[in-house]
């Protein structure tokens, strides 16, 4: 692995481009297996100074309250409540900025790496609203004045909060400071869903609404939203998908010694089915997520709170070494040092310590419904508030681009980036370009939902062996400036938006769009899009088809429950 040229196989290129599409996947996730994406030594430095600069960059915002104290000082002060404060909201301003999850080359943003601000700074750029038929004054795909002045509005309103001074009793800052945050964040979500869930806002922003509370219901209430984002978690790896993200993300980790990766398959050249450790693995990961924050709620300190302590920190720091992609890295960072605020140096805070409960606990229960709801019905739910993050079993797409379809899209569509493979070509030579690209295919097809979707290439286009295809989150992030596992980013709005732009003609663009599994129901929902024309076939499949295939395995039986038999083809 050199500084910037990534690991890939060595074989003949111009013979593996004759093969199928099948097979061409095969031999990249087989090369996953050992691999993983192959990452260049160069990237793992980039996204290990982004978490410095993060980490420095909150330091120095809680620096600047008054009466603190310095940087070097910092072991004085990290416990004051301010620094809680402020290091949740400048993680909510380096997620909305862009920096943190969906940033980079981990996210097939090479060229640039970053640009989300930039483009949603933009008129004219696209923008999703969740509710336009619905919400008054929300119709529309296209970014306005009003748009961006509202983006900017909620940058301004976050620096505020960040260079406030904190009252010198209980060191917090004053309530009505937030407010601004918190009604202009949600506005602009109305108008783009896209930068609200950008923001990170079912974790950020909710915990600014407990910066409203009195200091000891603004303790627990946190703590509480810690569990729900520990047990929402937890409860969605109730699955038979949860073994495939761990075998999948793990052979990613530039740490794990090449003989456990081929360990966490049952055999690494011929099933790329989660072997024992990784179903063992995945078991463990969530006995804690569900066992570890029920010991720190209620242990109020000492050496039970430590070790669980310490449990939970080498829990995210397992995540954060791994470099999952989506690279939710300053998330895990936060975590970790929530964990240590909240149950360590307020241990003594318990559930009959509130002082409004009504406040407390309404809102608790606002957060769990919207994760129950979330994980019952998840075709009306951001994975994000449902607590989804590493369920693996996400919604999702595959755009197929007919005869002159992609480049239509990149004359025609204002864009955060390139799709990744115009980045590429600007890097490296068409052989290595081809190969990475077909890396991002095979990482899909080693979670389940990725082995029914290559089943459902023959579905949307007769011609699909000869199409360019690409995963709808690449789509995303070059559509709309941010891409971090939401398949609703990039399903029948963003179709819409495109197709407003580039006119396709019927047949010259077909997505394909699958739901995510619902709670504790057996089946996966699929639709098939034409951007000219609309849904052409819906159906299920059964999830117990798709985890006893192999990836590369396109047989996975479909029932078919509408179909448009004139538009398929």
């Amino acid at each position: 692995m050199g500084l910037i040229a990534p690991t890939l196989p060595d074989l003949d290129v111009d013979a593996w481009r004759s093969t199928s599409r099948a097979e061409r996947t095969k031999v990249l996730q087989q090369h996953w297996a050992l691999h993983g994406f192959g990452t260049p030594g160069g990237v793992y430095g980039l996204y290990a100074l982004k978490i410095a600069l993060y980490v420095l960059g909150g330091l120095a915002f809680a620096a600047s309250t008054p009466g603190i104290g310095d940087l070097g000082d910092v072991g004085d002060w990290w416990s004051s409540p301010v620094v809680f404060q402020k290091v949740i909201i400048w993680t909510l301003l380096f997620e909305v900025l862009g920096f943190g999850c969906g940033f980079g080359p981990l996210t097939m943003r090479f060229l640039p790496p970053i640009g989300s601000f930039l483009y949603w700074l933009r008129p004219g750029t696209i923008r999703l609203p969740p509710w336009p038929d619905k919400v008054p004054g929300t119709t529309g795909s296209s970014r306005t004045i009003l748009d961006v002045a509202l983006y900017v509005a909620v940058i301004a309103a976050a620096v505020y909060v960040l260079l406030s001074p904190a009252d010198r009793g209980q060191m917090l800052i004053e309530p009505a400071r937030f407010v601004p945050l918190l009604v202009l964040l949600p506005v602009l979500g109305l108008r783009d869903k896209t930068i609200f869930l950008a923001a990170r806002s079912e974790h950020y922003w909710v915990t600014a609404i407990v910066f409203l509370f009195p200091f000891v219901d603004m303790i627990l209430a946190a703590k509480l939203l810690m569990l729900a984002i520990w047990w929402g978690a937890a409860t969605s790896k109730l699955n038979q998908h949860f073994p495939y993200v761990v075998s999948t993300m793990f052979s990613n980790s530039p740490v794990m010694p090449k003989a456990v990766k081929r360990r966490l398959w049952r055999d690494a050249e011929t099933d790329l089915r989660p072997s024992w450790l990784a179903g063992t693995l995945a078991h463990v990961g969530t006995v804690v997520e569900f066992g570890v924050p029920v010991i720190l709620l209620f242990s109020r300190g000492g050496t039970v709170t430590t070790i669980a302590l310490i449990v939970i920190l080498l829990f995210h720091l397992n995540i954060l070494a791994s470099i999952p992609m989506g690279v939710p890295l300053e998330w895990n960072v936060l975590m970790g040092f929530a964990a240590v605020f909240l149950f360590g140096e307020h241990a003594e805070v318990g559930l009959t310590d509130a002082t409004q409960p009504l406040l407390v606990y309404g809102l608790f229960a606002l957060v769990v419904i919207s994760v129950a709801w979330g994980n019952r019905r998840p075709d009306l739910w951001s994975f994000l508030p449902s607590m989804r993050y590493y369920a693996g079993t996400w919604s999702t797409s595959v755009w197929l681009f007919g005869e002159g379809a992609e480049q239509t899209y990149a004359d025609r569509v204002i864009k955060a980036a390139q799709l990744p493979h115009r980045q590429l070509a600007k890097l490296y030579p068409p052989d290595t370009v081809d190969l990475m690209v077909g890396k991002l295919q095979a990482w899909r097809g080693l979670h389940t939902h990725g082995r029914a979707m290559a089943g459902l290439h023959p579905h949307a286009a007769a011609d699909h062996e000869s199409r360019f295809v690409l995963d709808g989150e690449m789509v995303c992030g070059s559509a709309i400036g941010w891409n971090f596992g939401d398949g609703h980013l990039h399903q029948e709005a963003l179709v819409a938006a495109v197709q407003e732009r580039c006119h396709f003609e019927p047949g010259q663009l077909r997505v394909i769009a699958m739901e995510s599994q619902p709670f504790w129901n057996p089946i996966q929902r699929y639709r098939i899009i034409d951007a000219a024309t609309g849904v052409i076939e819906t159906g299920e499949v059964d999830v117990a088809e798709m985890v006893s295939r192999q990836p590369w395995d396109g047989s996975t039986p479909f029932r078919i429950t509408s179909r448009d038999e004139s538009a398929v083809g």
